[in-house]
């Protein structure tokens, strides 16, 4: 009977099946891109408060949006003036995905039970680049990145995510039952970003507003500031190479005193060390399931 009603609407709106099901997919990708931009606005206001929405428009670069979609877009979210945090939406999310925040009173005791992720900008030869970062919420280890010229999912969290889950697998460490937890831009929620969590048995759970994701929010900053800035990167060539560089400076030589003073990588093999001593103690197979 549902089907029979199904096909009945795609007669009386004069689709076929296939093409009502296309035109859904892009609208909801087109949607999914403007998230995203949207975020990556509020960083520019953080950054350039009195930077135009044109100028904004044409160092961002988009892909399948307009400038006047994007002017309207970004006034509907109140990005046209200098932003203040409020409890305004972000954007209408209608037609999005929302996920449940699993961190919200979540105590992150181990590695590998919380990954966080963001996606910023970095501004070079007058218009805009994206990395997007993946960190373990325990160790502070960037597991995954990816370096981009556009926003699509495609060469922004597909490929970070790719990159965090085999540099886990490299290491045959288990991932199962891990949160996946990030704001909600559009690249978060898109169809094969959510194939590939499911395939590895991720949970995805998000933030409300994008300001609420502060430890990947936070190593935006400490790459972008403590590093990139001071490199002379000429090209986006370069911008991949010395950001590749900085994540390795980063993981394995640069101390954090919520880490005992350890860097993210002597920190999480200490952890490691002690799990597996203490198991060796207790049934003698010195073993852990990590």
């Amino acid at each position: 009977m549902l089907t029979y009603s199904l096909n009945k609407l795609y007669q009386s709106i004069g689709l076929t099946k296939q093409a009502f099901h296309q035109r859904m997919d892009r609208y909801l990708q087109e949607r999914s891109l403007e998230e995203q931009l949207v975020l990556i606005v509020y960083q520019v206001r953080e950054d350039h408060p009195t930077m135009g929405l044109r100028d904004i428009y044409y160092k961002t670069n988009p892909q399948n949006i307009g400038r006047d979609r994007f002017e309207m877009l970004c006034k509907q979210s109140g990005l046209a003036i200098e932003r203040t945090h409020n409890m305004r939406r972000t954007t209408d999310s209608s037609g999005v995905i929302r996920f449940e925040n699993l961190l919200i009173g979540l105590i992150i005791y181990k590695p590998n039970q919380v990954w966080q992720s963001d996606i910023t900008y970095f501004e070079l030869n007058q218009r805009f680049y994206y990395i997007t970062f993946i960190i373990d919420a325990f160790t502070r280890i960037i597991v995954g990145y990816a370096v981009s010229q556009r926003l699509t999912t495609e060469q922004t969290t597909l490929p970070a995510l790719k990159n965090a889950i085999k540099s886990r697998m490299d290491l045959k460490l288990n991932i199962d039952a891990l949160i996946f937890h990030s704001d909600g831009g559009g690249q978060y929620y898109d169809k094969e970003f959510l194939k590939l969590t499911t395939k590895n048995k991720i949970k995805n759970s998000m933030c409300q507003y994008p300001w609420d994701n502060g430890k990947a929010e936070r190593i935006n900053g400490v790459i972008k500031n403590n590093y990139l800035v001071h490199r002379h990167i000429n090209t986006y060539e370069h911008l991949i190479s010395e950001v590749d560089r900085s994540v390795f400076l980063y993981n394995t030589d640069k101390p954090h005193i919520e880490l005992q003073r350890k860097c993210p990588i002597q920190f999480e093999n200490d952890y490691f060390c002690k799990v597996k001593s203490k198991l060796s103690q207790t049934d003698g197979s010195g073993e852990p399931n990590y």
